[in-house]
């Protein structure tokens, strides 16, 4: 589509040549937003000098208007300063509204009393505490663009079918991980509860998960869960210690086979010397740095000549570690 060639189409046409623009960009935010024909360069250059105010950088200016040129068009006073001023409320730092606009720029062209307050008030009827909502919300914007009705509430209605049923509890799943509520419930958060289950997680194992580990529901089954599931089996694990390293850990299908998984079984087996089921009755072995807490511990318990469980080696702070195989001399 062509740009328009009236008055306020050139001006506003030399507004964004003058902020680098090519002709294929102004065209493409033409075609999304056709406002912009008729929009006056004082205002597009107003909007433009307000959003750097409020501390998003030059650099990115271009690609948070060209994602959203409607942002130009909008009136300073009636949307833009009320949602900004608004937002500020919930941020605790200065700069996140500004990183929250320019991850999602579209959250400032909603009108604050149809979609901000009610969202708000959602999130607090589910026992979302108020120091929380604004944390949620700045850390994924696009909240904001999801209907009540017929998304979030989907959402909500899923995790109480897992159980999450007590006041509040599913309140803490959304504010420990915003971006679940951005998932399809029917083609990934429930396939991927029916393969937990199929692998011997049971509802409490589920709910455990869904609290702490709400990320993992997230994941895709076929590209990620499976794949670590069957290297698990790879290593010998049976399959009650398969359920028992994924109820322990969960976290333990989503980490990367090679850059988490092999090095710290092939660390325990090759440098330690431990048997594989070893780590089945201490699945947080996995949630260790290599590096910083297995290497070190083992070196310092080897130099010892000192023998103890995973447990007993990992499930203490480093002062706490030292104090119990009376390692201080020899550290220091």
């Amino acid at each position: 589509m062509e740009v328009a060639s009236s008055q306020n189409g050139s001006s506003i046409m030399w507004f964004f040549r003058d902020k680098g623009f090519d002709d294929k960009s102004i065209n493409e935010m033409f075609r999304k937003c056709k406002r912009l024909q008729g929009v006056q360069k004082e205002r597009a250059s107003e909007n433009w000098a307000y959003l750097k105010s409020i501390g998003i950088q030059e650099r990115k200016l271009p690609s948070v208007v060209s994602r959203c040129p409607k942002i130009l068009t909008l009136g300073l006073n009636e949307k833009l300063v009320p949602m900004v001023e608004c937002l500020a409320t919930l941020g605790t730092k200065r700069h996140e509204v500004a990183s929250a606009i320019a991850r999602f720029p579209h959250i400032i062209s909603h009108s604050v009393e149809e979609k901000l307050c009610p969202l708000l008030a959602f999130f607090q009827a589910l026992g979302v505490p108020e120091k929380q909502l604004g944390k949620m919300i700045l850390l994924n914007p696009r909240l904001i663009s999801y209907s009540i009705e017929s998304k979030l509430t989907e959402i909500v209605d899923f995790l109480a079918t897992l159980g999450l049923t007590r006041e509040g509890m599913i309140g803490k799943v959304l504010s420990k991980y915003p971006f679940i509520m951005g998932y399809s419930v029917d083609k990934r958060l429930r396939p991927t509860s029916e393969f937990l289950k199929s692998v011997g997680l049971s509802e409490t194992d589920l709910q455990t998960l869904a609290m702490n580990f709400p990320e993992v529901l997230c994941r895709d089954v076929r590209k990620i869960l499976r794949p670590n599931f069957a290297y698990l089996e790879r290593c010998g694990f049976g399959d009650r210690e398969k359920a028992a390293l994924v109820a322990g850990y969960p976290p333990i299908l989503i980490k990367s086979i090679k850059n988490s998984l092999e090095p710290r079984i092939r660390f325990l087996v090759e440098v330690m010397g431990r048997q594989i089921e070893e780590v089945a009755n201490y699945p947080d072995f996995f949630r260790h740095g290599l590096k910083k807490r297995l290497e070190l511990r083992h070196r310092l318990l080897k130099e010892k000549d000192v023998t103890c469980s995973l447990s007993e080696m990992l499930d203490c702070n480093h002062k706490k570690f030292l104090l119990k195989f009376g390692l201080f001399k020899g550290f220091a």
